[in-house]
């Protein structure tokens, strides 16, 4: 099974931390990385582009409409994104607890969104 794991961040709290937090924060991140790089069951992963690089397409009276951000408001954004092919639940749980999101970060609003993936069938 796939798993999508989602890393969220606060983006007030992380502006509100002094640039030498942040840089200590962040450079622990590429070791963890590593770490879940090393199970072989990463099959992805990826940094989002910080707002307004973010688009949203939304239908609007038949028609899509693509604007810059906001995305959905939230307190949280998602700041990351990985998959994960696991044999189960548990397994999978245990390769997210390796990204930087899920030990790291909590003053910055840090967490991980595991999501199970269900395939539709091409037609």
């Amino acid at each position: 099974m796939k798993y999508l794991g989602l890393a969220y961040y606060s983006p007030e709290a992380f502006a509100a931390m002094a640039p030498e937090a942040v840089a200590a924060l962040v450079g622990q991140c590429p070791e963890l990385d590593r770490k879940m790089q090393a199970t072989g069951r990463m099959r992805l992963s990826a940094s989002l582009a910080e707002p307004p690089a973010r688009k949203t397409l939304r239908p609007r009276g038949g028609r899509t409409s693509i604007s810059d951000g906001p995305y959905a408001e939230s307190k949280e954004v998602v700041g990351g994104l990985f998959v994960i092919e696991a044999d189960s639940e548990e397994e999978a749980l245990r390769i997210a607890a390796m990204h930087p999101a899920a030990l790291l970060g909590e003053e910055a609003g840090w967490a991980v969104e595991l999501v199970p993936l269900e395939f539709c069938q091409a037609s």
